[in-house]
């Protein structure tokens, strides 16, 4: 079924959502995105994109360092988080440099694109229920007014009303994980264009700049016992915060000195979905296999997602046998990607003495010890 005049819905207005809507608009869909905020307006924070995201970016039209201040990555640093010691220094991968993005900055990239390739935006509608009919999907709008689709797409991350009717409910699990994250005004500063890893006993803190320097994104993530909420906007004490994290120095506590505004959010294990699609509906991105933070590949898997959906649908013979070949395509790899963050996790939360084995390994072997990574940054979603 070639998408050409097609009507496509796509629910969220996040990453993947725009990407998928630009993806299809440009094979000459009629996609509207339906998004609950008034107003593109994120939480800031900073989003690192890998070649393999970077590919996608660059098939949609989107540039390197289109952004406002988007920085090209030189490498990642893994170090001490005392005496801020380099223990690891990785150069940027094979298949090229990451991009240092401010999330705000690229959600409005990616709406302008969407726009410009003929998308029509819907802010402030909000889906208080979905019910799948044989051949279709019937929102149920907040505002009392219902919505008919016979392809919808849900990038509605993971809360997703979607999940719930095409997986089934589903129990997340604590991971016994809690991130604080900020970003500091550093205008002036030393902002050299890499990811430090600062790596202690149970916690561990990752800077990188942003907007050409301007700014410094900070995640601090800590182990605890216990937790309730799973929100990106539970606003944090940037005093607690400094108290949790006061033995870690160099850029990573200099970045914590300046911290004025933060948020933080547990971190949850969320089983990848088993079933992606049911009838008229696909699930995308952060709603179909949410991740850990430890790899920095929430968005570029996203991304990832909408190039092929909107690619396999465009020459399959019905919606559901393109969402069957997206699956596919998709879930195996995303399962792979989802552990490998996990795993990615406990590594830099090492104790003693486990903690000074692996550091001794890492800095005699260097990235010959390391993990092999090509599997991950050398996917291009054009080329599935």
């Amino acid at each position: 079924m070639a998408v050409e005049q097609r009507n496509i819905t796509v629910l969220g207005a996040g990453v993947g959502g725009l990407a998928v809507a630009t993806a299809l608009a440009r094979r000459g869909a009629r996609v509207q995105v339906l998004e609950q905020a008034p107003a593109l307006r994120e939480v800031g924070a900073g989003i690192q994109i890998s070649p393999n995201g970077m590919a996608v970016l660059r098939a949609l039209g989107v540039v390197d360092g289109d952004a406002k201040g988007a920085m090209k990555s030189q490498g990642t640093i893994l170090c001490d988080y005392g005496d801020d010691t380099s223990i690891l220094t990785q150069p940027p991968p094979q298949a090229g440099a990451a991009w240092y993005y401010h999330r705000a900055d690229l959600v409005g990239l990616l709406s302008r694109t969407a726009q410009a390739a003929g998308v029509s935006l819907r802010l402030g509608t909000t889906v208080s229920a979905l019910k799948i009919e044989t051949d279709a999907a019937v929102l149920s709008l907040a505002d009392g007014t219902t919505l008919t689709s016979r392809c919808l797409i849900a990038a509605d991350g993971i809360h997703s009303v979607a999940r719930k009717v095409v997986e089934g409910p589903g129990a997340a699990k604590f991971s016994g994980h809690v991130a604080w994250r900020a970003v500091v005004p550093w205008e002036g500063r030393e902002a050299e264009p890499v990811a430090r890893v600062a790596m202690g006993p149970g916690r561990h803190v990752v800077t990188y700049p942003l907007r050409g320097g301007q700014a410094m994104n900070l995640v601090a993530v800590e182990e605890r016992r216990d937790w309730t909420s799973e929100s990106w906007s539970r606003r944090g004490d940037p005093e607690d915060l400094r108290t949790r994290f006061a033995d870690f120095g160099g850029r990573a506590g200099r970045v914590l000195r300046g911290v004025d505004q933060t948020y933080l959010w547990a971190l949850y294990l969320h089983p990848v979905a088993t079933r992606w699609h049911a009838g008229p509906v696909a699930l995308l991105g952060d709603a179909a296999h949410p991740t850990l933070p430890f790899l920095a590949q929430g968005a570029c898997l996203a991304l990832e997602d909408a190039w092929v959906l909107a690619a396999v649908l465009d020459r399959a013979d019905t919606v559901e046998a393109g969402f069957a070949a997206y699956q596919q395509l998709r879930q195996e790899r995303a399962r792979r990607v989802v552990a490998t963050a996990r795993s990615n996790g406990r590594r830099f939360h090492l104790k003693t003495p486990m903690r000074e084995i692996a550091h001794l390994v890492l800095k005699l072997g260097g990235t010959r010890v390391t993990p092999d990574l090509s599997w991950l940054y050398g996917y291009d979603a054009k080329e599935v």
